[in-house]
C-alpha cells in the first residue's frame, strides 16, 4: 500500500530535488537498451535525472511526470524531451507507441497492478520495462546509518522497495536483475542536503525533522570516515531490473 501522505511530500520539490539528489550511471541505461530504439518513456521522471541518459538512446524520449515542480525542472534541463504531466495509473499516451518504458526511483509509489497494466497498454508487444534503484552500499557504515533515520526498517543490505520488483509483474517476464556499483563525491553540506529531498524528512513535522537532520550530522561526526571532513566519497548501487511485455495482453 502506497504512502501518500509520503508520496505528495514531493509535490513542491523540485530544483531542490535536481540538485542534491544522485543521478545514475550510464551503465544503467545501457543495460536496459543496449540498442537504440524508437521510442521510450521515463515514467515518474522526476527532474530528469535518469531521462536525460535516454536521450541518445532513443529517437523519441517522453518523460511523464505528476509534480509541476518537477516538471518544470526537467523541462528547462532537456527541452529535446516531450514532457507530459501524468501519472503511472493513467499514462497520457496512447496505445502501442513505444519500444520501452523506464522508472527510475520511482516504482514502489505506484499501485502495481494498475501501473504494470497501464504500462502494458502503451508498449509495444515485446518492448522492455526497466525498473531501477539507487540505494545504499552495506559496506559503508555512516551512510547506512544515516538511512536508518529516514528509514527505520532498512536493517540489511537491501531495501525493501528494491527487493520486491524481483517479483512478478502482470503482463511482463522478467528477464534479469543487474547491480552496479559506482561512487559520488559529495560535500559534507550537499549530503545534509540530500536528505531533506527525501520524503520522510518532507513530510515530517519541523521539530521532528530538525531532530532527524541533527541524528544525520550526529552520525557524520563521530564515524571516523567522515569526521572533519569536509566531502566524501560516497559509494552507492543501482539495481536494474528488466522485464518484457507479453506478446499477449492480460
Amino acid at each position: 500500500m502506497v504512502d501518500q501522505r509520503l508520496a505528495q511530500a514531493f509535490e513542491g520539490v523540485g530544483e531542490e530535488y535536481d540538485r542534491y539528489r544522485p543521478g545514475f550511471p550510464e551503465s544503467a541505461a545501457e543495460t536496459i537498451l543496449p540498442e537504440p530504439v524508437g521510442a521510450v518513456l521515463d515514467l515518474g521522471a522526476g527532474t530528469g535525472k535518469f531521462t536525460e541518459l535516454l536521450i541518445p538512446r532513443a529517437s523519441r524520449v517522453v518523460a511523464v511526470e505528476p509534480s509541476r515542480a518537477m516538471l518544470d525542472v526537467l523541462r528547462a534541463k532537456l527541452p529535446r524531451v516531450e514532457a507530459l504531466i501524468g501519472g503511472a495509473e493513467s499514462i497520457p499516451l496512447p496505445d502501442g507507441g513505444l519500444d520501452a518504458v523506464t522508472v527510475a526511483q520511482a516504482f514502489h509509489w505506484f499501485d502495481r497492478d494498475a501501473a504494470c497494466a497501464e504500462i502494458r497498454r502503451v508498449l509495444v508487444p515485446g518492448g522492455v520495462l526497466g525498473l531501477l534503484w539507487n540505494r545504499s552500499d552495506p559496506s559503508c557504515a555512516w551512510d547506512r546509518a544515516c538511512h536508518r533515520v529516514a528509514h527505520p526498517a532498512v536493517v540489511t543490505g537491501e531495501d525493501a522497495t528494491t527487493a520486491s520488483a524481483a517479483q512478478g509483474l502482470p503482463g511482463f517476464a522478467f528477464r534479469g536483475r543487474h547491480e552496479i556499483r559506482w561512487t559520488e563525491r559529495i560535500t559534507r553540506d550537499d549530503y545534509v542536503a540530500r536528505w531533506l529531498t527525501v520524503s520522510s524528512f518532507l513530510a515530517a513535522d519541523e521539530d521532528t525533522r530538525s531532530a532527524m537532520v541533527a541524528e544525520v550530522e550526529r552520525i557524520l561526526d563521530t564515524d571516523p570516515e567522515t569526521d572533519g571532513r569536509d566531502a566524501f566519497t560516497l559509494p552507492i548501487i543501482t539495481d536494474v531490473f528488466v522485464y518484457v511485455a507479453d506478446e499477449v495482453s492480460s
